[in-house]
């Protein structure tokens, strides 16, 4: 968070108490005003989930404009799952280059930190579905479930009423939405891409 201000520089002596008082209330007005800004483009919490209203369920979707026929993207995301995944062939079940459309299961592990130890808290499975078209394609992940002794839709963690509420629950639901963002669609965007071939000169 960035606070933007500006420094006056006041020489007390041309000011009287009511002048000092305008320009003390203008300079608060103005620090509350960006903070207030900084709150809203920020979102913490569960305010950063994006949860489905048709199915109740976590949900990251975007649509990403890249160019290329619907064939192009697809190729290139069937190469992007090969350097994502170390087993591509055992994540994916659906490839169809037809409908341009892949879909598959994986897991990243959860962590929990206690006296500023790191260790594994479980393991988050979901699925995947990315679906291409000419000139854009859209990613989807949902289907969260943490699997530990027993297992449970991560949705759960978006409900600080629940009985077994603790305090690592927003902390994973922030690691849920980091791998999804910062990971998995940052990958998949970068790689889709085109590459840019430069023709050498004939000279």
């Amino acid at each position: 968070m960035y606070f933007y201000g500006t420094i006056f520089a006041i020489n007390i002596r041309n000011y009287k108490n009511s002048d000092m008082k305008s320009i003390l209330f203008f300079i608060c007005a103005a620090l509350a005003t960006q903070f207030a800004i900084a709150q809203e483009e920020t979102p913490s919490g569960t305010a950063a989930i994006p949860v489905d209203p048709n199915t109740g369920l976590i949900t990251f979707q975007e649509v990403v404009d890249e160019d290329g026929t619907r064939r192009e993207l697809f190729n290139r995301a069937s190469e992007w799952l090969h350097h994502y995944f170390k087993q591509p062939v055992h994540v994916t079940q659906v490839r169809d280059a037809a409908s341009g459309v892949i879909k598959g299961k994986h897991q990243f592990e959860l962590y929990i930190y206690e006296d500023d130890i790191k260790r594994i808290a479980g393991i988050i499975k979901y699925y995947f579905k990315i679906e291409c078209r000419d000139d854009r394609y859209r990613y989807t992940l949902d289907n969260f479930t943490l699997t530990q002794q027993s297992r449970y839709p991560c949705e759960r963690w978006l409900n600080t009423a629940h009985r077994d509420y603790n305090d690592q629950w927003p902390l994973y639901l922030e690691q849920l939405r980091a791998y999804a963002i910062d990971d998995f669609a940052a990958s998949l965007k970068e790689y889709m891409v085109p590459t840019v071939i430069v023709e050498e000169e004939d000279w």
